[in-house]
């Protein structure tokens, strides 16, 4: 049977469209987000740690609804997005004052996760105030850092789930396409790295970074039920050098296209960053090609 539309390795066919219209007709005064959760449990799809993957299914009906597959009821009013909040987060409630320190006045450093805790409107307010590009949670597998020494904040780091595809770094790992599009979710993509501006403490990136290449895997197989075996982020080689990621021994691997991961053209429309990658495990690149 014809397959009507692939998302996130999810082939669909007429009958998966006839299975999602009966849904809504059997559930008429269920929300979108409600509906995305039933249809997580009609298929049982679900993350690696077993939680539904409502999220994901939620971007897939928006796509089958916006191409005319399916009908979804309207938006409910009021409902808060996680952009609006987080432009709306207020400034942290903080001491602010110089510190200026070494690294090993600072220890011990405590690296706590935050996201779905008590600390994570922190995390929000920090990042959201703080950093250049600002923050927006990602969609996906995804955990957030804060970093303490004692009792004062000093970095704070966004993981997420990497891109999947990228040309220096597919070469980097030497892996086919069917291995890349199985094995993406072992790669953790270092979304947001900010050490507040007050905090002058000469090395202390670096000394997180390495810090956080040994905590990070132990947290994602606890949280999401699978390994990660390589870490990568994006650096704007106009505005930063890269210089803590370089110190920690990441790689440089070339540059980006410059045209977004949904471009639709050759044409360029961002600026070219600068990839860097860090393998965690020996061997990453036999592991990383494997495909059943």
């Amino acid at each position: 049977m014809e397959v009507v539309l692939t998302y996130r390795r999810r082939e669909l066919r007429a009958h998966d469209l006839e299975a999602i219209r009966a849904l809504i007709r059997a559930n008429p005064q269920a929300s979108r987000r409600r509906l995305s959760e039933l249809l997580c449990e009609l298929w049982d799809w679900r993350q690696a740690n077993g939680q539904l993957r409502a999220m994901v299914c939620r971007g897939l009906m928006l796509a089958l609804h916006r191409a005319g597959h399916i009908e979804l009821p309207p938006p409910r009013p009021g409902m808060r997005n996680n952009v609006l909040r987080e432009r709306r987060a207020p400034p942290a409630l903080i001491d602010r004052s110089p510190w200026v320190a070494t690294v090993g006045e600072l220890l011990p450093l405590e690296f706590h996760q935050v996201r779905r805790t008590v600390e994570e409107p922190l995390f929000d307010s920090l990042v959201t105030e703080l950093h250049y590009l600002s923050y927006k949670r990602p969609v996906g597998e995804h955990l957030e850092y804060i970093v303490w020494s004692k009792g004062r904040p000093v970095a704070c780091l966004a993981w997420g789930s990497a891109p999947r595809h990228l040309g220096p770094r597919d070469q980097y790992i030497g892996w086919s396409a069917e291995a890349r599009r199985h094995n993406t979710r072992l790669l953790a993509y270092n979304t947001r790295f900010l050490v507040l501006p007050w905090v002058q403490v000469p090395h202390l990136a670096s000394h997180v970074l390495g810090r956080m290449a040994r905590v990070l895997p132990q947290a994602w197989q606890r949280i999401y039920g699978h390994p990660v075996h390589y870490l990568e982020t994006f650096v704007d080689p106009a505005r930063f050098r890269g210089t803590c990621y370089r110190a920690a021994n990441w790689v440089s691997l070339g540059l980006t296209t410059g045209r977004g991961h949904n471009a639709r053209t050759s044409a360029k429309n961002q600026p070219q960053k600068e990839i860097l990658g860090y393998p965690l495990t020996p061997g990453f690149r036999e592991i990383l090609s494997e495909y059943p």
